[in-house]
C-alpha cells in the first residue's frame, strides 16, 4: 500500500510539473478562485483537474515552452524612446555590424594563413601539429566571440587535459561550443550539419578530435559510443565535451539528459551556461532559422552576455545507475544556471512521441484520477 501511495505521489508531482499555470492566460485582474454570478470557463477549470490539464495542454504545454524564443518587450515604441531606438538600429546595422564583419574576416585570414601550412607541413610531428592546431582553433573562436561583442564571464578553474574525464553542459545554441572552445580546445560530440558548417566540421574541427553523428542513423550511435570510450581513455586527447540534452533548449528549461555520457566510467565535469537576454536571445531554433541567420542576428545585436560556470567534478556513486547519475548532474547544472527541469526527451522535437512516452503520460494521468476518486470515497 505504501509503495502504491508513493507511486501515486510521484505521478502527481510529475503532472504538476508538466501542467502550466492557467491563471497566466486569464485576463489580468481575474482569478480562478474569484466568485462569479454565472458559470464561466475558469469555474469549470477550478472544478475539474482533468479539464485544467486538458486546457493547459492546448494553451501551452511544457515541452513546447522549452523551444520557444521570447519576443522582445516593445519598450522601443514609447514616443520618447522611439527616436533613440531608431538611432540604435542605425548604429548597430551601419557601424557595429561592418566593424564586426571586418574583425571576423581578419580573423579568418589570420587563421587560414596559419592553419593550412601547419596542417600539411607538420604531419611528421604530430605533437607539435596538434598543439598548434588547438591554439589556432581557440584563436578563431575568440574572433567569433569578438564579432558579437561577447561579454563572457568564466567562473571556476579552466579545464585541463586528463584521461577518463568528460565535460557536459546545457545547450542553447551552437555558439555554446564556440564560447567554451575559445578557452579550451574541446573535442565536441555534435550533430553533423550541412553547408559551410558541415565543411568546417569535416576539415578544421576534425583536427581537435571532434566526433560527428546523424541522429537519424541507428548505427551512428554505436560508432559514436565506441569513439567516446576510446577518446576518453587517451591522456593526450583534447577534453571531451558533450551536450547531453541532444538539442538546443531556450536557456530557461532543461530537458532530460541522455545517459551515454554517464556510462563511460569517467569523471563527469558539469558546465553551466546562462545567457543574459537583455541585448539578444542567444537561443537557436534550428527548425526556423539557419545558423548563418542566427550569427547575423548576434552580429547585429548590441552584445552577447553570458556566464559560464565550471562546476565541481562528479563521479558515479555506489549503487547509482547511469540514469540517476545523469539526473543528478542535470540538477547541479539547472540550479547553477537557474533552469527549470521538465521531464521530456529533447529528441521528441524531431520525431513523433513514441508509444512508450504516450503510455507513461496516460498512466500518470490515470493514477491521478484514481487518487482523486479514492479521496472522494473516503
Amino acid at each position: 500500500m505504501n509503495s502504491s501511495e508513493g507511486k501515486l505521489k510521484s505521478s502527481s508531482s510529475e503532472l504538476d510539473l508538466d501542467r502550466p499555470n492557467i491563471e497566466d492566460y486569464l485576463p489580468s485582474g481575474s482569478s480562478i478562485q474569484e466568485p462569479h454570478g454565472k458559470l464561466r470557463l475558469r469555474d469549470l477549470l477550478d472544478i475539474s483537474p482533468a479539464l485544467t490539464e486538458a486546457a493547459g495542454a492546448i494553451v501551452d504545454d511544457s515541452f513546447t515552452r522549452c523551444f520557444k524564443s521570447n519576443p522582445p518587450e516593445p519598450w522601443n515604441w514609447n514616443v520618447y524612446l522611439f527616436p533613440l531606438w531608431c538611432c540604435g538600429v542605425v548604429f548597430r546595422y551601419l557601424i557595429l555590424f561592418p566593424m564586426r564583419a571586418l574583425v571576423l574576416t581578419i580573423g579568418w585570414i589570420i587563421f587560414l594563413s596559419c592553419f593550412i601550412p601547419v596542417h600539411f607541413l607538420l604531419k611528421g610531428n604530430d605533437n607539435l601539429r596538434k598543439k598548434m592546431e588547438r591554439a589556432l582553433v581557440e584563436l578563431i573562436c575568440s574572433f567569433f566571440v569578438a564579432s558579437w561583442t561577447g561579454v563572457v564571464k568564466y567562473h571556476g578553474p579552466r579545464p585541463s587535459m586528463r584521461p577518463k574525464q568528460v565535460f557536459v553542459a546545457n545547450h542553447t545554441s551552437m555558439i555554446d561550443f564556440i564560447i567554451l572552445e575559445q578557452m579550451t580546445a574541446f573535442a565536441v560530440i555534435m550533430q553533423k550539419h550541412p553547408g559551410w558548417v558541415g565543411l568546417l566540421q569535416s576539415t578544421i574541427l576534425e583536427s581537435v578530435g571532434c566526433i560527428w553523428f546523424n541522429r537519424s542513423e541507428a548505427k551512428d550511435r554505436e560508432i559514436v559510443t565506441r569513439k567516446l570510450r576510446e577518446h576518453s581513455q587517451g591522456a593526450d586527447n583534447n577534453p571531451l565535451l558533450i551536450f547531453p540534452e541532444g538539442t538546443c533548449v531556450n536557456n530557461q528549461y532543461s530537458v532530460m539528459f541522455k545517459k551515454g555520457a554517464f556510462e563511460l566510467g569517467c569523471t563527469v565535469c558539469p558546465i553551466a551556461i546562462k545567457y543574459n537576454k537583455i541585448f539578444v536571445d542567444a537561443f537557436w531554433n534550428s527548425r526556423k532559422q539557419s545558423f548563418t541567420m542566427h550569427l547575423l542576428q548576434l552580429m547585429t545585436s548590441w552584445a552577447v552576455v553570458c556566464d559560464v560556470w565550471y562546476l565541481e567534478p562528479q563521479n558515479l556513486r555506489p549503487g547509482e545507475t547511469p540514469i540517476e547519475f545523469a539526473e543528478r548532474i542535470r540538477d547541479i547544472i539547472s540550479v547553477r544556471a537557474g533552469l527549470k527541469k521538465v521531464p521530456w526527451d529533447g529528441y521528441l522535437k524531431y520525431s513523433r512521441p513514441s508509444p512508450k512516452h504516450r503510455e507513461r503520460k496516460q498512466q500518470s494521468f490515470a493514477e491521478s484520477v484514481l487518487r482523486g476518486l479514492e479521496l472522494e470515497e473516503k
